[in-house]
């Protein structure tokens, strides 16, 4: 689909992105702010110097009030488009997807907002949670660990383009320096309500991988999914408010 912004590439609750020849505009929706577009292009310049797979911020534009992020174009299509065509090569796929986050995971987080942080704002503002649930939530995540790992904070198989063997990670708005097992925890969380078996299949491909074990990543659930709720997330309402209550 044709825009005055270019073809229409992909389009999310926060964001859509338009195709610009060599390169993307990922332009927020009406009422997105000024600072989430800066905010995500410091964060693809700092994993960007890291190495890693990632588009390369070009620059932040403001276009009819709103703003967007100049970036180059992530070839290829997402591996879940591909898994949900070819479920035959989930495997192949998510055993990838699980060393594309080792790469990211082995990195610094220096640089970035803490995750434990991040959390804690989320779980303050999370909607029917009800205060006695959300303060033990607070008082369980004061005694968990800081962390200082690179955390992506979105990865999931529409997030991962290109082939197997040269995949690229985008959507970089949420990445923070926190534990390797919340970060994980956050990918099995993100696809545990639509897809419960790609979330199973990818915990148990993370402990294989030595990422770190079920048992440390579930103990995150509560407090990721209880976050995940200050996120507007209709759809899976149900089942993120049971987990986060499981505390």
């Amino acid at each position: 689909m044709g825009t005055a912004y270019g073809p229409l590439l992909g389009s999310g609750k926060q964001a859509e992105v338009y195709g610009q020849g060599d390169h993307v505009l990922k332009l927020g929706r009406p009422g997105a702010s000024k600072a989430a577009a800066f905010r995500e292009a410091a964060n693809l310049a700092i994993v960007e110097a890291l190495g890693l797979p990632v588009p390369a911020p070009l620059g932040v534009v403001q276009l009819n009030g709103r703003w967007g992020l100049q970036m180059t174009l992530a070839p290829g299509e997402s591996f879940g488009a591909v898994i949900m065509r070819h479920p035959e090569l989930t495997p192949n796929y998510l055993g990838a997807m699980v060393e594309l986050h080792a790469r990211i995971l082995a990195q610094p987080g220096t640089g970035l907002v803490g995750l434990r942080a991040r959390l804690s704002t989320n779980i303050g503002r999370a909607p029917g949670l009800g205060e006695a649930v959300r303060k033990r939530l607070l008082d369980a995540l004061l005694e968990r660990p800081q962390g200082d790992r690179l955390c992506h904070g979105d990865v999931h198989p529409w997030n991962i383009l290109g082939p197997p063997d040269q995949p690229m990670v985008v959507d970089w708005l949420d990445a923070c320096s926190g534990p390797a097992e919340a970060d994980i925890c956050r990918s099995y969380v993100l696809m545990k309500p639509q897809a419960p078996h790609l979330a199973e299949a990818y915990l148990a491909a993370s402990e294989t991988r030595g990422l770190a074990c079920r048992g440390d990543v579930l103990s995150w659930a509560p407090l990721v999914a209880a976050a995940r709720l200050a996120e507007g997330v209709a759809d899976d309402l149900d089942e993120l408010m049971e987990m986060a209550r499981s505390l």
